[in-house]
């Protein structure tokens, strides 16, 4: 349940994404922008934690921050599979994306997740 919430989440995000910067972020619907958060969170699922590894030595390096690079890399490849309905224009584009999921992403997982558990 709390992976579709996720994938919700993250689409709603990408809608705001698009409206915001609405000339270097395009959606083509609220469809592509769903079609986009599952293809995003199977690419978290497979791909991410190889990057991961490989890239360790500068993930240490900069102390974490390196894993901006590889969310804004997962973004790149998921606009890279989604053709023209989900374009991200620069790799800058995708950074700051990438910034804006994490933070949100955090808020919302802090807010939902965890004060539901507290109610027990």
């Amino acid at each position: 349940m709390k992976w579709l919430l996720g994938i919700v989440i993250n689409a709603v995000l990408f809608m705001a994404l698009a409206g915001y910067f609405h000339t270097s972020f395009q959606l083509a619907g609220f469809t592509s922008a769903l079609e986009a958060s599952f293809v995003l969170s199977i690419l978290n699922i497979l791909v991410r934690p190889l990057l991961i590894l490989l890239t360790l030595p500068a993930t240490i390096l900069t102390l974490g921050l390196f894993l901006f690079v590889i969310n804004a890399m997962t973004l790149e490849l998921t606009d890279m599979l989604m053709g023209d309905s989900f374009q991200i224009h620069g790799f800058g584009m995708a950074m700051l994306a990438a910034v804006l999921m994490s933070v949100v992403n955090l808020v919302v997982q802090k807010t939902l997740f965890e004060s539901s558990g507290n109610r027990k």
